[in-house]
């Protein structure tokens, strides 16, 4: 089928994307956290917190384009109860993954505003 023969790079594509994506994320988090230890001599609790944030950061993104791969290969290539199920949890479980990161980066829920805009809003 046509489709299926367009539709199944796209989907490969953005899962090497969200490899692509954790993959540099974990080594960008790593040698900015190795050059904020070794070279600036910051304090070690500021350069683990920021360490997490930009490796949480990078997971995120690539959880994102792995969801939009699955949703695509189920949807459009494989379109079954089971395989539509299967999406289901594994959206699920990444949005679950995404919520957690999310909280661990900022310190606060997706929906809660931020500081700052609290901040502005009262000033």
């Amino acid at each position: 089928m046509i489709v299926e023969s367009l539709i199944h790079p796209i989907a490969v594509a953005l899962e090497v994307a969200g490899i692509v994506a954790i993959a540099a994320g974990t080594l960008w988090a790593t040698v900015f956290a190795a050059h904020r230890f070794f070279v600036v001599r910051a304090v070690p609790t500021t350069v683990f917190e920021n360490y997490r944030e930009h490796l949480s950061r990078g997971i995120l993104l690539g959880l994102e384009l792995l969801v939009a791969a699955d949703i695509i290969r189920t949807l459009v290539v494989e379109p079954s109860f089971r395989s539509v199920g299967v999406l289901g949890l594994i959206v699920v479980v990444r949005t679950f993954l995404s919520f957690t990161l999310e909280v661990e980066v900022t310190g606060r829920w997706p929906w809660q505003p931020r500081p700052e805009a609290r901040h502005d809003a009262g000033g």
